[in-house]
């Protein structure tokens, strides 16, 4: 049901998004209702328990489809593999409301404008807007275009005129009321749930239902003793339960309480500034930010003054972050897509703390509301806690299966039961007894909480490492990981960078290089106003902060920062600009200071960021500072050596940090603020290369030949540059002195050929120079005939996969199988990858510092955060230890977890089984075993060892005790327990069948079971192979004489490229990228 739909009955939410949902309409009808309340009495309440568990079912029974705008009640179902259902129902939000605050009439100005969702939204001439609220959002019926859409942001396709012209004054009164009322409070709520509430959640679980059952029918057959023990459990395991859960959610209120309780200054069009709290913000609205130390309470687009931002508890990094006003274009260009730079460096993000906020002449720092509630950047991340992805792990499904196949089983023996107890004249109330009792037998009550008893043991452990799960079903899936991507800095790589030197260079080509540690100051030159100067640093209360690279390089200049005032004022400066001097023990210098008047921050799609300065009484001048190849593309190519190449790779290739430097100077006939940043970088003039050490922490190699020795992928992806990435791996073992490295380029189209994809083999010795500014990396022109053979490794930038996901997609999968080195990934693209890696049937674990991590951490099926930030809580584990030592120790607890469910599932399954035979046996003489037997067995047996680690210990108890009751001949005890006494000889023969079954299982377990070469031997007599992606690529590459291509260039619209092989990934985006 619910799959044969009619147009305007289904439809998509989310549509591309990762929580895209599909949604069908439907009407209630009073008939079924009726019916169903009648079924609910009659069935005493099992209805709506099943209803409570499928809530299709619930819409199914009680309403009918019909088209999305009629429907009372939609049917929500998730696009992902689990296809997991949900409801609600449509409510009408009706603006008569606001009659008493003024006359809101269905031809008011207002809501005439149908550019806008709001105003779509409303129906006319009865003033109602339809809505429904999924996962804490609010959507609204669009009437324009038939279908539900969020509400609580600003439009997309506005351009940044548009936002400047509509909303760069403020909203009007009635503007806010009406936007109050269809987007909600800006709050995002996460009440404390109550105990009554997780209580009944957790009751209502089919395994409590399912032990309730067991208990009542043993109270029935006056097993009280288990029964006793199975409520004292139970009660135990639901209150442990709940009281989790209700630590969690009083942790999480705690952690969105503040945001809620924020007084802002907003400036309405009419009434001017006015101080509200934030929760009736809405958006369009205009914040006026002062002072610092300001909590942001929503996503504003910042359109007037420029803001540093600390945006830790989103990234985990907690260096400051400068934000830029959006400038005015007239191009009709939606906002975000207006520039080549990252549209996210004009944004104030919910959550994130204003450190600093300075107005352009001295004006006041405007930005305009642009999301609000759990729309926001810190509402979405709430959710993901909230809502988090389901887990799809073998184990589990198989779990569902065998009780499945259990569940048939204890059909089978009930069947039989009453079939021998009918036969027999027994009394009805007994037979049924008899045959219920079958179903307690065959599926083990306790085998849920068996189950878990390996991964609370390995999450103790884990916490004593240092190693803290907010996951515990996720430590399950660590025992399967087969493939592990790092990132390097921070990760793999020491935090702190070093500043080894600077290689100066004129015309004439490259100087000499200048060491730091010779103690020797670096001669006075533009690139040494160019360190002191092109950086994001800012002054707090004395003491500067910053980006680490920034401070060392600012450091090396022995120059002091200081804001402009009365004695550093400069003409046509902002009051308060930044201004960096020499200090007294510096050298002699020709320049008094340097004031920072206008900054194009960093941002890692750009590779560069750009400052415009102001020597005091002197020029104006403008830096550049970024990775190499993106600076010298922006130079003047005579200013940039011949010798570029193969300076830039002596470095790199030694896996130092190179930064290139820039300058030209401007000629100003207008504010800094109007020059646009195409136009300041623009034939520059190289200065020359920053080099800084950044060191492999001592337990990278170690960790990562433990991985590789078990058989366990690693790859590497970072934002660095390419050849230092390929340096750090081959120093860090990911990649060995006897393997290859292939480095694969692809181009995108141009006007005069389409996309292109060439493969080179990487050279380590020989300095050939390379054509394409975008690697600098040596290629060995010539190939042996024996240089395919043996292991290697792909090696690739960002853009490079990008294009290749684009246009290349058939050989997407084929590259990924031995992808080792993914260098100037996006943090966009790194969640890409870790998708595509998933695609192939890998179990992919993601260690990252936190920084720009925080999507591939989110996506992957283990994610391992080596920061403490806040942002830490979207990634299952967080190690206190900032070290990849915990991968390995993670995968170990995971494994030995796994093991230890693999081995309770195989005993309490084979425990219920012999119980279930014995007792089916003993019904056939219409006779059972007694209470006291079943619970030794129940209790003393099966529970004690399902609840406990001392395993060897309590078996050996176990068979003392009925070794002991065996052979102690007390007719009292035998009595009590109403045993039968059997002659000694007997005794002596079970003894004997014991030890014989002991020493055939053991020798059953250790020659076959877990002989892994007698199984190989076994598969291949069979032919049988792993169906997993991965493998079969294997196996094909494998047998590919022409794989890999070496030396040879494809293009897109050559038969054999391009999208032959339908294996893409659709939602495939990198907006960073696209920018």
């Amino acid at each position: 049901m619910g799959d044969h739909f009619e147009k305007g009955q289904q439809a998509l939410l989310n549509e591309g998004e990762e929580n895209e949902m599909e949604i069908f309409g439907y009407r209630t009808q009073s008939c079924r209702k009726t019916l169903c309340l009648a079924g609910s009495i009659f069935s005493f309440g099992i209805l709506p328990l099943v209803f409570y568990w499928r809530p299709a079912w619930h819409v199914w029974a009680n309403c009918i489809p019909c088209s999305l705008q009629e429907a009372d009640v939609v049917l929500l179902r998730t696009t992902d593999e689990f296809q997991t259902y949900s409801w609600k129902k449509v409510v009408w939000i009706c603006l008569s409301a606001l009659n008493s605050a003024f006359r809101l009439i269905p031809d008011h100005p207002l809501i005439t404008d149908e550019e806008y969702i709001i105003n779509r939204a409303i129906r006319k001439p009865d003033l109602k807007v339809r809505c429904i609220k999924v996962q804490k959002i609010r959507y609204v019926w669009n009437n324009l275009e038939g279908q539900f859409q969020k509400i609580g942001s600003l439009e997309d396709w506005l351009s940044s005129a548009k936002i400047h012209v509509k909303f760069g004054s403020g909203l009007t009164t009635e503007e806010q009321e009406i936007r109050r009322l269809i987007c909600g409070p800006n709050t995002i709520d996460v009440e404390i749930t109550p105990i009554w509430k997780l209580l009944i959640k957790e009751v209502l679980n089919p395994f409590y239902i399912f032990q309730l059952f067991s208990v009542c029918l043993w109270f029935s057959e006056d097993y009280k003793e288990y029964a006793f023990a199975i409520v004292i459990m139970s009660i135990i395991s639901i209150a442990l339960t709940v009281y989790d859960l209700r630590e969690q959610s009083v942790k999480l209120h705690h952690l969105v309480e503040s945001h809620n309780s924020i007084t802002v200054s907003v400036c309405e069009k009419k009434a001017g500034v006015q101080e509200l709290e934030s929760r009736f913000l809405v958006p369009g609205d205009l914040l006026i930010l002062t002072g610092n130390k300001v909590q942001m309470p929503c996503d504003a687009i910042l359109i007037d003054g420029s803001c540093v931002v600390d945006e830790g508890m989103l990234t985990g990094e907690s260096i400051p972050v400068t934000k830029t006003p959006l400038p005015k274009m007239d191009s009709s260009v939606p906002w975000k897509t207006q520039s080549e730079a990252d549209y996210k460096r004009h944004v104030l993000f919910c959550g994130t703390e204003v450190i600093q906020a300075r107005g352009a002449c001295s004006g006041a720092v405007k930005a305009v509301v642009l999301q609000t509630g759990f729309n926001t950047a810190k509402g979405d991340l709430v959710r993901s806690i909230l809502y988090p992805k389901p887990m799809n792990f073998k184990l589990y499904r198989d779990a569902i299966r065998f009780l499945l196949c259990l569940v048939g089983t204890a059909t089978i023996g009930m069947i039989y039961t009453l079939c021998v107890y009918v036969l027999s004249g027994e009394p009805p109330e007994e037979v049924v007894k008899k045959a219920l009792d079958v179903i307690t037998i065959a599926v083990p009550p306790a085998l849920p909480a068996a189950l878990t008893t390996g991964i609370i043991y390995a999450q103790r452990r884990l916490k004593k490492r240092g190693i803290f799960c907010i996951s515990p079903q996720r430590i399950n899936v660590c025992g399967q990981l087969n493939l592990v991507c790092f990132d390097k800095t921070g990760t793999l790589t020491r935090d702190g960078l070093d500043l080894w030197g600077v290689v100066p260079c004129d015309r004439s080509g490259f100087q000499e290089v200048h060491s730091f540690a010779s103690g020797k100051a670096l001669p006075w030159s533009p690139l040494y106003a160019a360190m002191a100067s092109c950086h994001s640093l800012i002054l707090l209360d004395g003491t500067i902060h910053g980006d680490p690279l920034d401070l060392k390089m600012f450091e090396a200049t022995t120059w002091e920062m200081v804001v402009s005032g009365h004695d550093f004022h400069i003409k046509g400066a902002p009051a308060c600009a930044m201004v960096v001097k020499p200090c007294k023990t510096a050298s002699q210098v020709p320049v008094e200071g340097i004031a920072i008047l206008h900054q194009f921050p960093f941002s890692s799609a750009l590779q560069r960021m750009t400052v415009i300065v102001q020597e005091m009484g002197g020029d104006w001048l403008a830096f550049m500072k970024g990775a190499p190849e993106r600076v010298a593309s922006f130079c003047q190519p005579e200013t940039v050596p011949t010798s570029f190449v193969s300076e830039l790779q002596i470095y790199t290739t030694q896996g130092f940090r190179v930064i290139g430097l820039a300058y030209k100077k401007l000629e100003m006939d207008h504010h800094t603020t109007a020059l646009m940043r195409d136009q300041v970088e623009s034939d520059l003039i190289f200065l020359g290369l920053l080099i800084l050490e950044n060191r492999l922490k001592e337990e990278t190699k170690p960790a990562l030949e433990e991985l590789i020795s078990a058989r366990i992928r690693t790859v590497m992806i970072t934002g660095d540059n390419l050849q230092t990435a390929i340096t750090v791996a081959r120093k860090s073992g990911m990649v060995s002195e006897s393997q290859k490295v292939i480095l694969i380029e692809a181009n995108e189209t141009t006007e005069s050929s389409s996309a292109s994809i060439s493969w080179q083999l990487v050279e380590e010795k020989k300095h050939i120079a390379y054509r394409n500014q975008d690697n600098y990396i040596n290629i060995r022109e010539e190939v042996s005939d024996n240089s395919r053979e043996g292991s290697y490794h792909f090696a690739l930038s960002g853009k490079s996969f990008q294009v290749i996901s684009q246009h290349f997609s058939s050989l997407l999968p084929k590259i990924l199988i031995n992808g080792t080195i993914f260098a100037r990934m996006s943090p966009g693209q790194k969640s890409s990858l870790v998708e595509e890696f998933q695609k192939l049937d890998y179990f992919v674990g993601m260690c990252g510092d936190g920084a720009n991590d925080c999507g591939a951490l989110k996506m992957a099926h283990v994610g391992i955060s080596l920061s403490e930030q806040e942002a830490s809580v979207a990634s299952p584990f967080t190690s206190k230890t900032p070290n990849i030592e915990c991968v390995p120790h993670l995968i170990k607890e995971g494994r030995a977890a796994l093991v230890t469910s693999f081995c309770m599932f195989k005993y309490m399954a084979l425990y219920s089984m012999i119980q279930y035979v014995g007792v089916l046996l003993l019904y056939w003489e219409t006779n059972s075993l007694s209470n006291y037997q079943f619970l030794f067995q129940d209790l003393a047996i099966t529970t004690l060892i399902g609840v406990t680690n001392i395993f060897v210990l309590v078996l050996v108890i176990q068979l003392s005790v009925c070794l002991f009751i065996l052979f102690a001949d007390i007719p009292e005890l035998y009595r009590r327990l109403d045993l039968l006494c059997t002659p000694v000889l007997w005794r002596v023969y079970i003894v004997i069948m014991l030890g014989s079954n002991f020493i055939v299982s053991l020798a059953v377990e250790e020659a076959i079971i877990e002989n892994r070469a007698l199984w190989m031997i076994i598969k291949r007599c069979f032919g049988y192979q792993s169906k997993s992606q991965y493998r079969i690529w294997q196996r094909a590459l494998a047998n590919d004489p022409s794989w890999p291509p070496i030396n040879q260039t494809s293009y897109s619209d050559m038969p054999a490229c391009g999208r032959g092989v339908s294996y893409s990934n659709p939602v495939f985006e990198s907006n960073e990228e696209q920018l």
